[in-house]
């Protein structure tokens, strides 16, 4: 059967605490899982204190973060503290995010990413289950990092778009996460999941991210190009988009055309092939087709500009937990 949760959306043209009111409408709803991302607004582990605070029977997926910023340490620690303050399960999602972030932003390599990712969970694992480990990854006696609040029911998922890193997260994770894929791709990417998978482990699970909009008028339309605008000129999402027609767009993003001008130029066919969006039953049928796909998680990414906190959209699909 499968599972649905909602994803704080953390839209451009929306207030920044809207994110809490999102969080307290999935709550309210009865949605079990809440991932928490990171973008320009609060840093991802104070905002799922927050939240957990907030609304305490949530369970908080915070990520993808990139490993090109925090190291196995910060993540740890980040995850064991949102854990213990807030008595929720935590679990951690990791991403090689873009070249603009990690070199732009932060002045980090992001040309190893792959490697960065295999080093990042080989370290990581062990200290979430309490072992003092070195950055080697090597479990060592008195040196090495330990947790005071071991987490050891904590999953692990990788945000993955190329064939090296799905294979990866095929042998290393605990779950997959895509984010604005077609349901062709979530199919793609399944099969790839599944030949990768060592003989006799178990396969991770398969979460897709879907912008959803309940009868989206144009404030949401505008709302959904301006946020896909972002993501046409970054490695992976610009070569997903080309593979869905979008060619043209992806390369005017990456000869440097202004969001702005680039969302004005998003086709309504765009979000409508990455998204759920219509009527109740309409975004159930487009989930199931996602279901089919391949995906075991569908996370819900509501549009908010014409529904507030997602109230509404959460509300309206509350029947499909």
């Amino acid at each position: 059967m499968t599972v649905v949760e909602v994803v704080l959306p953390f839209w451009l043209d929306r207030p920044d605490q809207e994110a809490l009111d999102v969080a307290q409408a999935a709550s309210d709803n009865g949605f079990g899982a809440l991932w928490i991302g990171e973008m320009a607004t609060y840093d991802a582990f104070a905002l799922a204190t927050a939240i957990g605070l907030r609304a305490p029977n949530l369970t908080l997926n915070i990520g993808p973060l990139a490993v090109g910023v925090r190291g196995p340490v910060t993540l740890a620690l980040g995850a064991s503290s949102v854990a213990s303050l807030t008595g929720c399960s935590v679990h951690l999602a990791l991403g090689a995010s873009s070249p603009m972030i990690v070199a732009g932003w932060h002045n980090r390599d992001w040309t190893q990413h792959v490697a960065v990712m295999r080093e990042t969970i080989e370290c990581l694992r062990p200290m979430l289950a309490g072992d003092r480990v070195h950055y080697s990854g090597r479990h060592v006696g008195s040196h090495g990092f330990r947790l005071r609040e071991p987490i050891p029911e904590a999953r692990i998922a990788v945000g993955a778009f190329g064939p090296a890193m799905i294979a990866l997260a095929a042998q290393y994770a605990d779950e997959v996460v895509l984010n604005l894929a077609s349901p062709r791709r979530v199919a793609q990417v399944r099969a790839a999941i599944d030949e990768a998978v060592p003989p006799g482990a178990a396969a991770p699970r398969l979460t897709v991210w879907v912008p959803v909009a309940l009868d989206p008028g144009a404030d949401a339309r505008a709302q959904l190009a301006g946020q896909l605008a972002v993501y046409l000129a970054p490695p992976g999402y610009g070569e997903m988009f080309s593979a869905l027609g979008f060619g043209d767009l992806v390369a005017k993003a990456r000869a440097g055309g202004a969001r702005r001008e680039l969302a004005a130029a998003v086709p309504v066919e765009l979000p409508d092939a990455v998204g759920a969006l219509g009527s109740p039953e309409r975004i159930r049928e487009r989930l199931g087709v996602y279901a089919q796909s391949g995906a075991d998680c569908v996370a819900l990414v509501p549009a908010t500009a014409e529904d507030p906190g997602a109230r509404a959209t959460l509300r309206a699909l509350a029947p499909l937990i």
